[in-house]
This record gives C-alpha cells, sequence and structure tokens, in this order.
C-alpha cells in the first residue's frame, strides 16, 4: 500500500484534488473531516477546549463556533499552539487508525490530505510520499470571497498567515498547479495516479 500525503494552502484546491484521486480509486483520509469530529461535544477534546477558551467558542446547540474559536486563534501564537496541543494528537492517533484499516483491506493508495503536513510534520513518518497544490493568489482570493465571504482584504490576510505557497512546494514530491482550468487541473491529476500506481 503507498500512502501519499495532499496539502496546499488555503484556497488552492486540495479538496477538489483529493476527490479526483478519489475518483481514480483512492482512499482519501481527510484529516479535517477528523478535526470536526474529535471536537464533537461527546468527544474529549470538546471538554479540553470549552475549558480552556470558555463557552463563548460555543453555538447555541454546544458544538463548537469553528469560526468563533478561529478568530481567537487567528492572531495569537499562544493560543494557536494550545488549541494544537489539544487536537493535535486525538487527530494523528485517528489517521493511523483509519491507515491501518486500508491497510488490512489491501488497499493501493491510500492519500491523507492535511493543510499543515510540511509545517506541523506529524504524519511524516505515516507518508512516503508528497503532493502539494499550489494556484495563483488571485484564484485564491476569488475563491476565498466566494466560498467564505472574505473580502479581498480578509482573503489575502489569511493567505499570507500561512507559509509561502513556494516555500511549501519546495518539500513536493509531486506538485498540482490548480491556477486554470478544471481540465487542466483533472489532466494533471491522472498523471500523477499512473505514477503513483507505478511506484
Amino acid at each position: 500500500m503507498k500512502v501519499i500525503g495532499l496539502t496546499g494552502n488555503i484556497a488552492c484546491g486540495k479538496s477538489l484534488v483529493a476527490s479526483m484521486l478519489e475518483e481514480l480509486g483512492a482512499k482519501v483520509i481527510d484529516v479535517d473531516d477528523i478535526a470536526k469530529k474529535i471536537v464533537e461535544p461527546s468527544e474529549p477534546a470538546w471538554k479540553e477546549i470549552v475549558d480552556t477558551f470558555g463557552r463563548d467558542v460555543l453555538n447555541p446547540d454546544d458544538t463548537i463556533n469553528r469560526k468563533a474559536l478561529g478568530d481567537v486563534i487567528f492572531n495569537d501564537d499562544q493560543k494557536r499552539n494550545i488549541l494544537n496541543d489539544i487536537t493535535h494528537p486525538k487527530i494523528m492517533a485517528s489517521a493511523r487508525e483509519s491507515v491501518e484499516k486500508y491497510r488490512k483491506e489491501n488497499v493501493e493508495v491510500v492519500i491523507i490530505e492535511a493543510a499543515l503536513i510540511v509545517e506541523k510534520g506529524g504524519l511524516k513518518d505515516l507518508i512516503e510520499k508528497l503532493i502539494v497544490v499550489i494556484s495563483d493568489e488571485n484564484s485564491q482570493v476569488e475563491r476565498l470571497a466566494n466560498r467564505n465571504g472574505f473580502s479581498r482584504e480578509e482573503a489575502i490576510s489569511r493567505i499570507n498567515s500561512q507559509m509561502p505557497a513556494i516555500e511549501k512546494a519546495q518539500h513536493a514530491d509531486y506538485i498540482i498547479d490548480n491556477s486554470g482550468t478544471q481540465e487542466e487541473t483533472q489532466n494533471q491529476v491522472n498523471d500523477l495516479w499512473a505514477e503513483l500506481l507505478q511506484l
């Protein structure tokens, strides 16, 4: 079984590439999905987050308000690190469980889709190769405006808060450039898939 990491900055098209790979036959482990599940009200991480950040980060139904929590940690490295210390070990454990499940099922290619593979390095021992999805800044800004309702200034602020894409791409074994049309991206993904099967 091949375990491949997939990453990219905000609004670069990481999830689009993941869905294309899934259609071609890969199994995708979405770390963002895991991150949402481990903070549900029945989970231990939920209690730790509420104890640490207070009930102001909750919705009326007691679920975590991701925007409110995001606003709390966005410009505060210390608080962001505290949140990461609560969530990361639980996310890693869940991702490892999924990899082992697919290994037992003899799956050929598993993709671990995660935003911070390069920055955090927590998945490096699990993955054999890394795909980095890149995009030009104008496309990112446009996607963030359409998807999240951000102004241009807000979008650029979010983009600039991340490791520069050019720096992230230096860690890549494969780069998918999602600056063009969806068809162009699909063609790159098809070529990449053929390459992954040859590994």
